[in-house]
């Protein structure tokens, strides 16, 4: 379960960022996870609310949006919603990208209470 390694290194970044700001109270996180990461949403949240009892994230609400694969077709140039399981190119049909987003996994903001 790397969800619990994720709420772990989420948990890190909160309390440093917390410190940094004098924060007495973690109140909202908004992470977006890439569909490649293959996140699974329940999994994180149950790991987040383990790791933030006792600290001042505990409570927080957990906000994860998931984020979809962009991928751009080396052959043609395309860029194109992906899915995790298709890679091929809706305009030349060869399945040879760069994957241009979906791998992320991006803490978006920290709401704390000072």
């Amino acid at each position: 379960m790397h969800e619990m390694s994720l709420a772990a290194n989420l948990m890190d970044q909160l309390l440093r960022i917390a410190a940094e700001h004098q924060a007495v109270r973690v109140l909202e996180v908004e992470v977006h996870c890439g569909v490649a990461q293959q996140v699974v949403p329940e999994a994180l949240q149950l790991a987040f609310e383990a790791l933030s009892q006792g600290t001042v994230a505990a409570g927080a609400r957990l906000n994860i949006v998931e984020q979809g694969l962009v991928a751009e077709c080396r052959t043609c140039g395309e860029r194109f919603e992906a899915a995790i399981d298709d890679y091929r190119c809706p305009r030349c049909q060869v399945a040879d990208v760069d994957l241009l987003a979906g791998r992320e996994i991006i803490l978006r903001s920290v709401v704390c209470q000072t």
